[in-house]
């Protein structure tokens, strides 16, 4: 995702345990990627398991994350190196690094992770990373979560009762009762926090898909509130609507994606065609490579062998973003940049498709 032997949270090294010594005397992380080791493997349910992680005392100070935040892992299965993003599911305040990984039917990351990694393993993670993250305020906090979108809402959530007086309101939907990351820790934290934290669950299999009449009765009385979302993109669809036609304020209404959107079938033929050429500015290098019709801005620089700045993919985090300082662009999702951004030209270039002849972008 090399030192004195002392473990982070100050717990020396055993002098005759020979593995703990190995990993803690292992080479410099190579590129942004540091090695961690999987302290402790916790079977949420028959289809998610949290990580907690190990971070060596040295790479202490690239491991500090915020409520909210994700982590990048980097896999070698089979020959093939592959990255994941996984969200922190434990608050900076509890003092530990976990993550949070349910199956995905498919996935061949999730399913590696749920299914062969266990205590003592090893694990290539790169620096947290994201922008879903708590304001500076007091003002209630509204949460949604779809499935596994209760990861980065459970660290949102756990750092806000610890560290402010805000009221929270969670609205957790799922399949059924089975299907629940996380039940009895939330039962807990609301039997502590019974004057601040409110708990709905929704269950699709008694009640049906979460509807927009749920959500507005829900956040019926909500007032000047920040609106957490995370979940299937159905469902995020579903809460946003609900809260704009509600007239929730859109810098208040906080998106966490963790499906990648689709480029519409044959809806941005005529910009592909218009374009012949990306210039791309990275490390102060400048390099033209022809477009090839229906690429992102990212998959462009990929295939000139650029090595961009990129995480989540899914337009959530803000790490590849870039500035057009020519020609034109346009993004598929956006939950990163503020208005200001778009319009001074910055984009997310996993997300955005050329729409003039010639685009020139320059990464930060």
């Amino acid at each position: 995702m090399s030192f004195t032997p002392v473990f982070d949270h100050g717990r020396p090294l055993d002098p005759n345990d020979k593995y703990l010594i190995l990993w803690a005397t292992m080479s410099e992380p190579v590129a942004d990627f540091s090695p961690l080791r999987v302290k402790r493997v916790v079977r949420e349910t028959s289809d998610a398991v949290s990580l907690v992680l190990d971070v060596p005392r040295h790479c202490s100070g690239r491991f500090r994350y915020q409520a909210g935040q994700f982590l990048t892992l980097r896999v070698n299965l089979d020959g093939q190196e592959l990255r994941r993003c996984y969200s922190m599911s434990s608050a900076p305040v509890e003092e530990e690094l976990r993550i949070t990984v349910k199956r995905d039917p498919g996935g061949l990351v999730s399913n590696w992770l749920n299914d062969t990694v266990s205590e003592g393993a090893e694990i290539h993670a790169a620096p947290p990373e994201g922008r879903f993250l708590l304001r500076d305020t007091d003002s209630e906090i509204v949460a949604f979560a779809g499935g596994s979108g209760i990861t980065p809402i459970m660290s949102l959530i756990r750092t806000a009762l610890a560290t402010s007086a805000r009221s929270i309101r969670l609205f957790y939907a799922n399949r059924n009762r089975g299907s629940v990351i996380f039940a009895d820790d939330l039962a807990r934290l609301v039997e502590h926090n019974a004057d601040r934290l409110v708990l709905t669950h929704h269950y699709d299999d008694d009640s049906g898909v979460v509807t927009p009449a749920a959500i507005e009765s829900f956040v019926a009385g909500a007032g000047d509130a920040d609106f957490y979302i995370c979940g299937p993109g159905p469902f995020m669809d579903t809460v946003e609507g609900a809260l704009a036609t509600r007239g929730a304020p859109r810098d208040r209404v906080h998106l966490e994606r963790f499906q990648v959107a689709q480029v519409p079938a044959g809806a941005d033929a005529s910009e592909a065609q218009a374009t012949e050429e990306i210039v791309i500015e990275l490390d102060r290098k400048t390099t033209t490579v022809p477009y090839r019709s229906g690429n992102t801005l990212l998959q462009t620089a990929r295939t000139a062998g650029l090595r961009a700045p990129s995480s989540c993919e899914t337009g959530s985090c803000g790490t590849c973003m870039a500035q057009v300082v020519s020609g034109s662009a346009r993004m598929l999702n956006n939950d990163a940049l503020d208005d200001d951004e778009v319009a001074d030209g910055w984009v997310l270039t996993c997300q955005s498709l050329p729409t003039s002849r010639s685009v020139h972008v320059v990464y930060e």
